[in-house]
């Protein structure tokens, strides 16, 4: 049941409806949530439903067992909660990629191992609720939180329908207290919501639906274009991605918003980022957020000196570029990044080092300040240009000719008008967008404005998709 469909609006439409006739009578409407939750991913595939109850009810039971026993107790519970849920994850996953390069590999050395591979079907949102459910027993165990002893609001923060197949990831200490607690539906958050949910509408339907076909076009066949269109291509893929999931997560936060529910916010104006680590500040900030704390962290992130520290983010970025998927561009593409963060914290630790002066807050303020920073914004942009490529490539020797056509290519190609228009159009009115939400510090850019130039754009939004046509188009996300 895709969120950009008419389906979707009837489904949600029935929910709120009856979601406001339980006004004040908080377990009626979490039950409400956690049927309409489970109808919602049933619509997917029903018979993975039981992989969303098993994840539920072993971390309900972990985190209560955790809280009240003792510390071997305790850790026997967690590593329970551990297993389970990256066991699922593995399983349907990464064990048909696991298979398939071990038997790769002994091809390559000569031994010609063969291993029957069954075509395993992947549950939709399986990373999303697993890094969520997780995020609640690791929580409980460090402290953080104290185990939740409401099976049927814990049930809801596990299954939320609008989050529960792409995010963003909600830690337990956020949203589950929203889910325990009493909500009321205010003016304000239905102004907010009308917000998200039309602009997120407008990043997936007019600008990211508008340059999928370039962009599928060139992936189609990469080694028949020339260098400008294959940089074309994966601009239109930077705008593709960056509509279609922050158009998801802000529909997520949009019609959350309207129940009482806030969401974190997922992305950040990524395209303004001035380095590989504020990309990671500003870009799906849920899961960097998870990785960071659960991962990162733990494995001791910058305290113990600058190898034990490069060593970490690397790991760290190679295992969320395997998160994406069980496939080895992601694998290169959580490489490349790591690379460019270990590549900027050793570059950090020089300047730190040699004491490198940047001048003063009112030099800062000068013409040659905001050069450099928009030097630094295209700079970073060409950079996660290339990583997209490797993300978008489902191949290794795709992304060989693609890389190719970029940079050994010759740049001339008389079609790159036609890639061109689409593609700048869209860019730059995110840009613009983004920039609005940056000088004013604030992503409620809209409701800032005066009525009337609210109410004009959120017309001409509507119009615009009217115009293009309401199109159940998948999310990208979604198959991760």
């Amino acid at each position: 049941m895709l969120f950009n469909s008419y389906t979707f609006l009837v489904f949600y439409a029935l929910v709120f409806a009856a979601y406001v006739v339980l006004s004040r009578r908080t377990s009626a409407q979490n039950l409400l949530l956690l049927v309409s939750s489970y109808v919602f991913y049933a619509a997917w595939d029903y018979r993975f439903l039981s992989l969303i109850l098993l994840s539920t009810v072993v971390d309900f039971w972990a985190g209560i067992r955790i809280e009240s026993g003792r510390k071997n107790t305790r850790r026997r519970w967690l590593i329970l909660s551990l297993v389970t849920n990256l066991g699922v994850l593995a399983t349907f996953k990464y064990f048909g990629f696991a298979a398939q390069s071990f038997c790769q590999l002994t091809e390559m050395l000569g031994l010609g191992i063969s291993l029957p591979i069954a075509e395993i079907i992947l549950p939709v949102g399986i990373s999303f609720y697993t890094f969520q459910t997780l995020s609640y027993t690791i929580d409980v165990y460090r402290g953080r939180i104290p185990a939740c002893n409401n099976l049927l609001g814990f049930s809801v923060y596990v299954a939320f329908f609008p989050q529960l197949v792409a995010g963003p990831i909600e830690r337990a200490t956020h949203f589950l207290p929203q889910v325990l607690q009493q909500r009321k539906i205010r003016r304000i958050d239905l102004a907010v919501g009308t917000q998200f949910v039309l602009l997120g509408y407008f990043y997936k339907v007019v600008l990211a639906d508008s340059v999928a076909p370039m962009v599928n076009q060139f992936y189609a066949a990469p080694e028949r274009y020339g260098g400008s269109i294959a940089w074309l291509a994966n601009v239109g893929f930077a705008v593709q991605i960056y509509g279609d999931f922050a158009g998801y997560s802000m529909i997520a936060r949009g019609i959350s918003r309207w129940m009482g529910f806030r969401l974190m916010a997922n992305f950040r104006q990524p395209f303004l980022a001035t380095s590989p680590r504020d990309f990671w500040t500003r870009w799906h900030r849920s899961l960097s957020q998870w990785l960071r704390r659960y991962l990162y962290f733990e494995l001791g992130g910058s305290r113990r000196g600058f190898s034990i520290t490069c060593r970490n983010l690397m790991v760290t970025m190679l295992l969320g570029g395997l998160w994406h998927g069980a496939s080895w561009n992601f694998v290169l593409w959580g490489g490349f990044h790591g690379i460019l963060l270990v590549g900027q914290h050793a570059w950090m630790s020089v300047r730190s080092t040699a004491k490198i002066s940047l001048g003063s807050h009112d030099e800062r303020q000068t013409l040659w300040h905001m050069t450099l920073r928009v030097c630094r914004i295209m700079l970073t942009f060409v950079l996660m240009l290339i990583g997209w490529t490797l993300f978008r490539c489902e191949s290794l020797m795709e992304i060989q000719v693609t890389l190719s056509r970029m940079f050994t290519a010759s740049l001339a190609d008389p079609r790159w008008v036609s890639f061109a228009t689409p593609i700048a159009l869209a860019l730059a009115i995110m840009l613009v967008i983004d920039i609005g939400k940056e000088l004013q510090k604030s992503e409620l850019v809209f409701l800032r404005a005066p009525l009337i130039v609210r109410w004009s754009v959120y017309s001409m939004i509507v119009f615009s998709l009217l115009a293009v046509g309401f199109r159940p188009t998948g999310f990208i996300y979604f198959q991760f």
